[in-house]
């Protein structure tokens, strides 16, 4: 049986955290494949701009290079509604019905997992791969994991937490600070050459 990782966000931009944290899961659960699926409207980040939901495909597509096993997936991208998870597990799984999904998810999503919309039915399709990414964080997820693999199976990975995440790197962009070291070369330059995230690049989608 095959065993596919699906990792969603808004990926705004993808940076080596997102990397960190994929290939993490990879090696821990020896899945055969990651699919880096973009958020079209996440229902919890309402209000933050975006880029062009192209550049936001474009650099997962970029980064998904540098590793065999991880995939750009635009299903999200493609559906005239908000990204609810849901929806994205019911439709891999439909599409790999052989296969054994594997969501991957971040401690803070952990905690409040039981607010997302239609949780219950989300684990019936996937187990959670959720990584705590602080220290101490393991300990403090454990009570969730337990209240929640009474509906579905948890994977709950601790690893060394990687001190970045996308809403820092724009605001560095913005303030013209070097963001270099957070982000794979091809991004960089994907970044400057459309120059994103500074006010003048492609336009914003709220």
């Amino acid at each position: 049986m095959r065993k596919i990782g699906l990792f969603g966000g808004s990926f705004n931009p993808p940076h080596l955290g997102h990397l960190h944290l994929a290939k993490t899961v990879h090696d821990v659960l020896s899945l055969d494949e990651i699919r880096l699926i973009p958020a079209k409207k996440p229902p919890h980040k309402s209000n933050q701009a975006y880029i062009s939901e192209m550049d936001r495909f474009a650099m997962c597509e970029i980064i998904s290079e540098l590793y065999p096993w991880l995939v750009a997936e635009d299903f999200e991208l493609c559906q005239n509604r908000v990204s609810y998870t849901y929806y994205t597990v019911k439709y891999f799984k439909k599409l790999m019905p052989d296969a054994k999904l594997f969501l991957v998810i971040g401690g803070d999503m952990l905690a409040s997992f039981q607010t997302w919309f239609k949780w219950q039915e989300i684990l019936k399709y996937a187990s959670l791969a959720c990584i705590a990414r602080e220290d101490g964080e393991y300990e403090n997820l454990l009570s969730f994991a337990n209240k929640l693999c009474q509906s579905g199976e948890i994977f709950l990975i601790n690893t060394q937490s990687f001190a970045v995440s996308s809403t820092k790197i724009r605001k560095m962009i913005e303030k013209n600070e070097n963001y270099s070291c957070y982000l794979p070369e091809k991004i960089v330059q994907y970044i400057r050459t459309r120059n994103l995230y500074t006010g003048s690049g492609a336009d914003c989608i709220k």
